[in-house]
């Protein structure tokens, strides 16, 4: 079953043409990972799957519904609930704790207090900083940082997960810590994720590679 298609997607900054005509899909409980060199459009190519911005041209549908045509308010609730993103540099909300922060899409989809913090505990504890629960951002190290917003992103069980360089302020020890511990949990609840990424460590845990180079994939690298 197809979860997500992106048709003849292309999105333009200014002068800048960041992704050109890309089609794209996936099945449930599928990794794929997007490579491609720096400026390459791959981060540009999740904000558009992900609904975060619209595509210039093209479509892109989720579970049957066409995102890119839903308003804002629709797409952010689909993030809230069916959709897990994790962006380069974490966007933790500062004045909130880890704790706090994993559960807050909880709180936003009517959890009650405690059972979305004890949700969020549990998701730091799989990801190895339960001990930094009651820390605020600016207190974390980046490695630390990183590991509670990929406790946010997969909180609510999405059925996709975009993982924009996942482990780019980890180690390489951390890194696959990390991404193990991501693709387990992603085994455990049939998500698919969409890793974004230039490194090739990152790229071999996923089942498919699809390549991009000045906003086009690669011919012969999508399917």
């Amino acid at each position: 079953m197809t979860l997500i298609q992106a048709r003849q997607v292309s999105k333009r900054y200014g002068p800048t043409q960041a992704v050109r005509d890309v089609d794209l899909s996936m099945t449930a409980g599928e990794v794929v990972a997007v490579t491609g060199p720096s400026g390459s459009g791959k981060s540009t190519l999740l904000l558009c799957l992900s609904g975060i911005v619209r595509p210039d041209e093209g479509e892109v549908w989720f579970a049957g519904i066409r995102l890119d045509d839903r308003s804002e308010s629709a797409r952010s609730r689909l993030r809230r609930t069916e959709i897990g993103v994790l962006l380069q540099h974490g966007q933790l909300v500062p004045e909130l704790t880890a704790v706090e922060n994993v559960a807050f899409p909880l709180l936003l989809n009517g959890s009650r207090g405690t059972q979305a913090k004890k949700s969020g505990m549990e998701w730091l504890e799989r990801f190895g900083v339960a001990a930094e629960a009651g820390k605020r951002p600016g207190e974390l190290s980046g490695g630390e940082q990183q590991r509670v917003a990929l406790a946010r992103a997969m909180v609510t069980h999405p059925r996709l997960l975009f993982a924009d360089e996942p482990t780019g302020s980890l180690d390489s020890v951390a890194g696959e810590a990390v991404l193990g511990a991501m693709m387990a949990a992603a085994r455990d609840h049939g998500m698919a994720v969409l890793l974004i990424t230039h490194d090739a460590t990152v790229a071999a845990y996923a089942g498919r590679e699809v390549h991009l180079r000045d906003g086009r994939v690669l011919q012969g690298a999508a399917a």
